[in-house]
């Protein structure tokens, strides 16, 4: 690697480590999700049964589209999640892995896991270090971390955390040389990526850049 090569990696490795390390912010809108070319970031989750497991190694061995949704407790998580099951099978028929991260600790993903038919992996990011790495995160203020209670949510309860700390839900696809083939993320979390699109995008990421022109 040259020092023409080096020197705007390193470059691009700061400014994560930088954006990752900024305090959230308390709009959604004010998020900076990660954008197609950038690199996976190395980052920690958990399983299901509460193992550790490394994000970039989980996307090392194969293409993969990973969905970050707001926690079981949120119905339009939910329905998301649900309809991505019905995509699943065609996703890795082209070769995907499919993973879905939430704030959920790994007893809550296990249990939403549980209660669904698909067979896709949740993960756990209860530390939101994966949310925060893709610029996703932001923070609940305090009046509607008390509504959310109001209406039976305990976001502190769902992590196991008291950050307060949720993800703009968004959909990435990531290839084999570590970078981020696609990106879609959306601050209101009313809206979300219809699995048609992201089969779309899916097969798009799998052709030569010459055949996207």
């Amino acid at each position: 690697m040259n020092k023409r090569t080096t020197l705007p990696l390193l470059s691009t490795l700061l400014a994560l480590a930088c954006a990752s390390a900024a305090e959230p912010p308390t709009d959604a809108a004010q998020t900076a999700p990660l954008r197609a070319g950038d690199p996976v970031p190395s980052v920690t989750v958990r399983t299901a049964g509460g193992d550790e497991v490394s994000l970039r190694h989980l996307t090392a061995t194969q293409p993969t589209a990973i969905i970050f949704y707001r926690g079981g407790w949120c119905p339009y998580c939910t329905k998301h999640l649900m309809a991505l099951a019905e995509i699943e099978d065609e996703l890795h028929g082209l070769g995907y892995l499919l993973l879905a991260i939430s704030p959920d600790r790994p007893e809550k993903a296990a249990e939403t896991a549980s209660e669904s038919p698909f067979r896709y992996r949740l993960l756990s990011d209860a530390s939101a270090s994966a949310a925060r790495a893709f610029g996703l995160a932001f923070r609940i203020d305090d009046e509607t971390v008390e509504m959310y209670k109001s209406y039976g949510i305990d976001l502190e309860e769902a992590s196991g955390e008291s950050h307060h700390l949720l993800p703009v839900p968004a959909v990435f696809l990531t290839g084999l040389d570590g970078t981020i083939a696609y990106a879609h993320a959306d601050p209101d979390y009313k809206e979300r990526l219809d699995p048609a699109a992201i089969l779309e995008a899916a097969r798009a990421a799998l052709l030569p850049a010459a055949d996207v022109e």
